[in-house]
Order: C-alpha cells, then structure tokens, then sequence
C-alpha cells in the first residue's frame, strides 16, 4: 500500500517534468514506474508515503526520495507536476 499514514498526501497518478521528458506514474498499490523520453520503465521499484514525504526504492535497490509542496512534487533534482 502507498499510503503509510492516514493522512498521507494522494499522490497516485501521473507527474510529469514541464518539458514533459520524465513522466512518473505512482500507482495505488505503492509501485511507481518511470519513463525519460523514449525509454518506457526507464526505472520502476516501490514507493512510501509518510505526510507529504515519499521514499522510493528503485527495484535495483537504489534510494531517492520526494516532497510535495503546494502540489508540485520535488524528487530529488526533478520538479515534476501532477497530469
């Protein structure tokens, strides 16, 4: 389940990059999948939600993690906006 905590921010959906080049879909079941370009699932893995905080964990095992602010969501060097 994405959500840790009942009051979670609801980020399911689609967040893409202004120039529209990283599109991250975060699913309901806690997976997100990750496109740059042309390269679909360019990374997948889970993702947690704690408050507005996410934490991901790329199925390699590589960590990054994300905030949503006023809606936009910051992961890591990424500014990406909901679809």
């Amino acid at each position: 389940m994405a959500k840790a905590t009942e009051d979670a921010a609801d980020v399911v959906g689609m967040w893409v990059t202004a120039d529209g080049y990283i599109r991250q879909e975060l699913r309901s079941d806690g997976r997100y999948d990750e496109a740059r370009g042309n390269r679909r699932s360019a990374y997948t893995g889970r993702y947690t939600v704690t408050g507005s905080h996410i934490d991901y964990v790329d199925d390699t095992g590589f960590t990054a993690t994300g905030d949503i602010r006023d809606g936009v969501l910051y992961h890591e060097h990424l500014v990406l906006y909901r679809e």
